[in-house]
């Protein structure tokens, strides 16, 4: 137990350009894993973690990487993730296998539109995080800002830890609140970290800040209230514990301050990761026993007990599936022969790998606390592995629905083989990445969470499995939903020589209020047997394959509940499959009576423009039918906030360059589902009704 102890799992989770890399870089170096800083945009061939050709190329994080680096004694395995929303997976199942986080923001741009979303992650996985206030030396710097925007923005009891000394090109090192020491970090890669006084001039401001930090942890942590009531001056080591009690139950979020780029601040926060951030022992994980009717079992870091683990990330390799794997319980033994619970199937572990970005270890067994690669299992994102003598099931990852898709095709027989094969990999590794091929238009279909991930799965699909490919226009990924209460009185009859079908179903359509839970919900208020009760969810399967692809425009229809109040049936023609079909046709009959409507996706649009442009930037938003939710002026440039349809966002980036001479920056990412304008919603039925009749020709 004393080794899990010294265990920490944490990841670096940003908004895009945090400097989160760059971060990681650093604290690869400082830990001796590797002999030279290299940068994200460097010709020296980027950073260690961005891996992958297409990443170096484009200077941004595409697949999250995982690395074990060692620090004062402890075991730290740091997962970094991408910051552009589009690999939003890639955040979302690091996160759910993650004992800790550090938030990086921006010191400019503080709390953007992507850190609310890793924020929300954090919460649904209930990880502790400790935030880094990274670009203290870029002009405009104001930590002070960040940590409010942090409190109201985000919710968070933001404690700073540290006090910046100066900031942009005046950055010289921080005050350290518990020691209360200056912290100087020197030599050519700030490798050498000095201990000073405080000078004079800045003791007033420090002994300000630490009384701050005192009386906000202290109404979390009663040992220290204890002390502060007496007047005595707490020691460091009381203030570490209270800060890191605080910090497991997530009632606080400790700041600490730096520049990744300029070698400041960083072994602070390696230490702080140490300290505060929880070890496999602080975390509890919940299972579900299936043995024993999924009644919910807590499962404890004892590596003597059942092995259960879960394949968060899949990569498939040129040798066989390459499986990311967290171990919670037991150990996992090179060899050893384990249980997918979801298949049920029995494994064999070929080889067990310790990662370092593309680089790999061979281990004889991991155990719990660890996270590594497994070889020779076949499962899916989210599965459960175990032991043969239990069946459980961990609480699986949360994946959002895409919003985009694209038609492809292959220039070839060849392309098109290789095209699948390609398109079938990253469907496996990707759960937020589907393709299918359209029985209408005869196309390839791919669907994804924006522009820039189809673009990069389409860019892989050509280097690495040699597939010419064209690409459509981008398609909206629309909905289709009911607008009114409509009954259904329905039955299907056939009768063909022999026995026929016979189903009869009657009840209500009701439209479901904006904003509900679930898209679909089925009630069944039929008694007295006028329909087997064996039939029921046959109806139900029914009205659900015909909700598939809406009779509308071929969408999936949302919002809707279907009442099933009475019918019939026939002693020797009623069945299943009658009951199915009769339950699909009713749906789609009565569906075009409710008045359906068309939901188009609206997306969080967040610029970073100079405050001169602003003006130009907010017109063009409401040309594109947008809705400005708010405007904010930091240092010398705006940051507008902004819902706008998809459909009008193809191509914004180049357009927003033209504006701006290219200044500004945006990040965009899906907000919710909205009603289309009557206008709007004709325009886009004619067009799919003109695509429907060339694909015929």
């Amino acid at each position: 137990m004393q080794r899990l102890a010294n265990v920490r799992n944490i990841g670096i989770s940003a908004h895009i350009d945090s400097g989160k890399t760059t971060l990681t870089e650093r604290m690869l170096f400082y830990a001796g894993k590797i002999h030279r800083m290299r940068e994200v945009r460097g010709r020296d061939g980027g950073a260690t973690m961005d891996f992958m050709d297409l990443e170096k190329e484009r200077g941004i994080t595409i697949t999250s990487a995982a690395t074990t680096i060692d620090w004062d004694g402890r075991e730290v395995n740091i997962i970094d993730t991408p910051g552009h929303v589009d690999f939003t997976i890639e955040v979302e199942r690091s996160l759910r296998v993650l004992d800790g986080v550090v938030l990086v923001l921006c010191a400019v741009g503080g709390v953007q539109s992507q850190s609310v979303t890793v924020d929300r992650q954090m919460k649904r996985y209930r990880v502790p995080r400790i935030a880094f206030i990274n670009k203290m030396d870029r002009v405009g710097a104001d930590p002070a800002r960040v940590v409010g925007e942090l409190e109201a923005k985000l919710g968070h009891v933001a404690v700073p830890l540290q006090l910046p000394i100066g900031s942009g090109e005046n950055f010289a090192g921080v005050i350290d609140l518990v020691t209360m020491k200056v912290v100087h970090f020197e030599g050519e890669a700030g490798e050498e970290v000095r201990l000073a006084e405080i000078p004079d001039q800045l003791r007033e401001k420090a002994d300000r800040a630490r009384h701050g930090l005192l009386d906000t942890v202290s109404l979390y942590d009663d040992e220290l209230m204890e002390v502060m009531l007496e007047d005595e001056d707490p020691p460091a080591e009381l203030i570490h514990d209270a800060v890191r009690r605080a910090t497991l139950a997530r009632e606080i979020t400790p700041v600490f301050v730096g520049t990744a780029y300029r070698n400041k601040g960083v072994q602070t926060l390696l230490d702080a990761v140490c300290r505060y951030l929880p070890s496999p022992l602080d975390r509890v994980a919940y299972a579900s026993d299936n043995h024993n009717e999924g009644a919910e079992l807590t499962v404890t870091a004892d590596p003597d007990g059942p092995a259960v683990a879960m394949g968060f990330k899949l990569v498939d390799e040129p040798f066989g599936q390459v499986t990311y794997t967290r171990v919670y319980q037991g150990t996992i033994a090179k060899g050893g022969q384990y249980i997918n619970s979801r298949t049920g199937r029995k494994q064999r572990v070929g080889r067990i790998l310790r990662m370092h970005a593309d680089h790999r270890e061979d281990l004889n067994e991991a155990r719990a606390g660890d996270i590594v690669a497994l070889m020779g299992i076949d499962c899916a994102s989210g599965d459960t592995i175990c032991s043969p003598e239990v069946n459980l099931s961990l609480e699986s990852i949360h994946v959002a629905e895409p919003v985009i898709s694209l038609a492809v095709r292959p220039l070839s027989n060849k392309d098109q083989e290789s095209m699948t094969k390609a398109f079938a990999r990253f469907m496996r590794e990707d759960p937020t990445f589907h393709f299918r091929n359209d029985e209408q238009t005869n196309e390839t279909i791919i669907a994804g969470m924006g522009e820039l991930h189809l673009d990069v799965y389409v860019e892989r699909a050509k280097r690495e499995y040699k597939a010419n490919i064209e690409v459509g226009a981008p398609k909206v990924n629309y909905r289709e939903a009911p607008t009114s209460e409509v009954e259904y009185n329905y039955k299907h009859k056939k009768q063909t020589g022999g026995s026929g079908q016979y189903a009869h179903v009657i009840g209500r359509l009701v439209p479901l209020p904006e904003g509900a839970d679930k898209d679909y919900e089925f009630e069944s208020n039929v008694t007295g047997g006028r329909i087997p009760t064996e039939y029921i969810p046959s109806v139900d399967k029914g009205f659900q394959m015909a909700r598939a692809k809406g009779p509308l425009a071929g969408f999936e229809i949302v919002g809707v509940k279907m009442v099933l109040d009475d019918g019939t049936s026939h002693a020797v023609d009623s069945s299943d499959l009658a009951f199915q079909i009769c339950g699909r046709d009713a749906f789609r009959q009565t569906f075009l009576k409710a008045r359906p409507v068309l939901l188009e996706p609206i997306m969080h649009v967040e610029i970073e423009v100079p405050s001169e442009m602003q003006g130009g930037v907010t017109g063009d938003l409401a040309s594109r039918r947008g809705l400005i939710t708010g405007t904010e002026v930091k240092a010398v440039s705006a940051v507008i906030n902004a819902e706008v349809p998809l459909a009008r966002m193809f191509g914004y980036a180049t357009d927003l360059r033209s504006l701006t001479q290219g200044q500004a920056t945006f990040s965009m990412q899906f907000s919710c589902y909205r009603r289309t304008p009557a206008v709007v919603q004709e325009e886009v039925l004619a067009q799919i009704r003109k695509q429907q009749q060339e694909a015929r020709k």
